[in-house]
């Protein structure tokens, strides 16, 4: 898909079918003053919260006692508390419980690590697939399983992007339906760039002449911003990701009419490119 197949018309059609079909829904951004991950909508992203949290509250209990026994030496074991040094240079159970202690510290660690590693590369039977194509600056969309229609997805100004957030706002947007397994098959077509959506825990780097798949099931409706994670040239920051998450229901109406929508550009292209190859022929 080309860079100027901006489609401003279908944008605020779609704004127009998420202000009514979501308006309950929030969007899941970043907010002001966020010291955490973003809420989670997906079983991926509660999994990776819930291992972030044990962690912490591992770190801190390893930090709090390392601390303690740090004071305790300068107080119990100053020059003045203590003139008279122990001549003592080993201890062997206080080396055994140095040497185990930190090994079933890991493997505490290793055992959630694993499992949500696996969790997230095996890939389970997928309901629908999506193609997420990476350009210099912005992102493709293609449904296989829908039509094989595609478009693209442009960010959007401080003067067109209306309510939504600053960098984050694009004309068009990934739909996908509410408790659907997707498959997204990522890939580029310039350079490097990384395909991530923070509230569902997904983050896929996108290589030229590779495909790369993840996937994630949405659990609840809503309008979800993402951006590219890899750095791709000057204007990587400004190449938002926005997926709307709707019901199934809805999922189809925007089906049907967005085959319909993008047929109509794609026969106009066409028409444009067989002109200009005549027009070519010509001269």
């Amino acid at each position: 898909m080309g860079l100027f197949k901006k489609i401003s018309k279908w944008g605020a059609g779609l704004a127009a079918f998420s202000a009514a079909g979501l308006a309950s829904a929030a969007a899941s951004q970043p907010k002001d003053w966020q010291i955490t991950f973003q809420e989670a909508a997906s079983e991926n992203m509660t999994m990776i919260t819930d291992f972030n949290n044990f962690l912490l509250i591992l770190m801190t209990a390893i930090s709090v006692f390392v601390l303690g026994l740090m004071l305790y030496v300068m107080v119990r074991f100053n020059a003045r508390a203590n003139p008279e040094p122990s001549k003592t240079t080993h201890n062997t159970l206080v080396e055994v419980i140095w040497t185990v202690v930190p090994i079933v510290i890991l493997v505490v660690i290793a055992i959630p690590s694993f499992r949500l590693l696996y969790f997230q590369r095996d890939i389970p039977e997928a309901d629908m697939t999506v193609k997420a194509t990476g350009y210099q600056w912005y992102w493709g969309y293609e449904y296989p399983d829908h039509g094989d229609f595609a478009f693209d997805s442009l960010m959007l100004s401080d003067e067109e992007r209306g309510d939504q957030p600053r960098l984050l706002a694009t004309d068009t947007a990934m739909v996908v339906p509410v408790d659907t397994t997707v498959r997204v098959i990522v890939t580029a077509a310039d350079v490097l760039h990384a395909f991530a959506m923070p509230a569902f825990g997904l983050k896929m780097d996108a290589v030229p002449g590779r495909l790369n798949e993840t996937w994630f099931k949405a659990e609840k409706t809503g309008t979800y911003y993402g951006q590219c994670s890899e750095l791709c040239g000057i204007r990587h920051a400004f190449m938002p990701i926005r997926i709307e998450v709707v019901s199934k229901a809805d999922f189809a109406l925007w089906v049907e009419e967005a085959q319909s929508e993008y047929a109509e550009i794609d026969n106009a292209d066409a028409m444009v490119a067989s002109a200009e190859f005549q027009d070519a022929q010509r001269h």
